[in-house]
């Protein structure tokens, strides 16, 4: 089973360009991030007619999750229980959606981006993860052989290597100690990040702004992670993020991460 998480910044800018990547990966689920749409906008047509089933969440131009799968899609299951809102109205915001494919429960999670570190919704960040933390605790609490995948954007770079210059960060979201510790726990909790081992090192990024080149100039950050319970970190025989992904035009600022998954 190969399995992909992408945040593609609109499914419908590049339905196109995904349905490509789908055909020269040979991915069986992928979980993408940003779709900025509602259901009734997602472009489902181009992926079944590659033999991809589609489960989306969307409520307006912008957040939206999705999971595309070619070996099923069952038991759907929209914010995962204890999930916060942003707001007093829950569906003002679409950022997660749980499915079963091919025996793989993925779960593909777009984390808050908690805006700066004085901002309500950096708080809303943090009780976010923690929500997910004590949720995701209980699926092994209640299942310690099942196959769990938190995929996703987390908007988080764990480790100084994970950005290309902290002095540039040094006060800002994504990088503060409570996130880190946030995405810590749930690590503690059972869950690994199956994609570092494979891709090791500094300057190994996954996000790249927009903004002042800086994509070919390498100043990117790793914050799109697969983070797999026990059962299904110990079936990962090999991952890779796709920069390839990441240029020409009408690329998204994010590149696909991949994990292969032995039977």
């Amino acid at each position: 089973m190969r399995l992909a998480t992408w945040n593609v910044n609109s499914i419908r800018s590049r339905a196109d360009r995904v349905a490509a990547w789908l055909q020269r990966s040979d991915v069986d689920v992928v979980a993408l991030q940003e779709t900025k749409c509602r259901d009734d906008q997602f472009p489902e047509e181009r992926f079944a007619d590659l033999g991809y089933q589609v489960a989306h969440v969307g409520y307006s131009q912008w957040n939206g999750v999705a999971i595309l799968s070619r070996i099923g899609i069952d038991d759907v299951e929209i914010g995962f229980p204890g999930q916060p809102c942003w707001g007093e109205d829950p569906s003002t915001e679409a950022r997660a959606l749980g499915a079963t494919c091919g025996g793989v429960r993925v779960w593909s999670l777009y984390v808050p981006n908690g805006r700066t570190l004085a901002d309500p919704h950096y708080q809303y960040k943090l009780e976010w993860l923690a929500a997910l933390r004590t949720t995701a605790a209980g699926w092994l609490t209640e299942d310690p052989t099942a196959a769990v995948a938190l995929v996703g954007d987390w908007n988080i770079a764990l480790e100084n290597d994970d950005v290309w210059d902290m002095a540039v960060f040094a006060h800002s979201t994504h990088v503060s100690p409570p996130e880190r510790a946030a995405f810590r726990a749930i690590l503690e909790a059972g869950y690994a990040d199956v994609v570092r081992p494979h891709t090791p090192g500094p300057g190994v990024y996954t996000y790249w702004d927009y903004t002042q080149l800086r994509f070919p100039r390498r100043e990117g950050m790793r914050i799109d992670f697969v983070l797999g319970s026990p059962a299904l970190a110990g079936r990962v025989t090999g991952a890779l993020i796709d920069r390839e992904e990441r240029k020409g035009k009408g690329a998204s600022d994010h590149a696909p991460v991949i994990v292969d998954l032995a039977d």
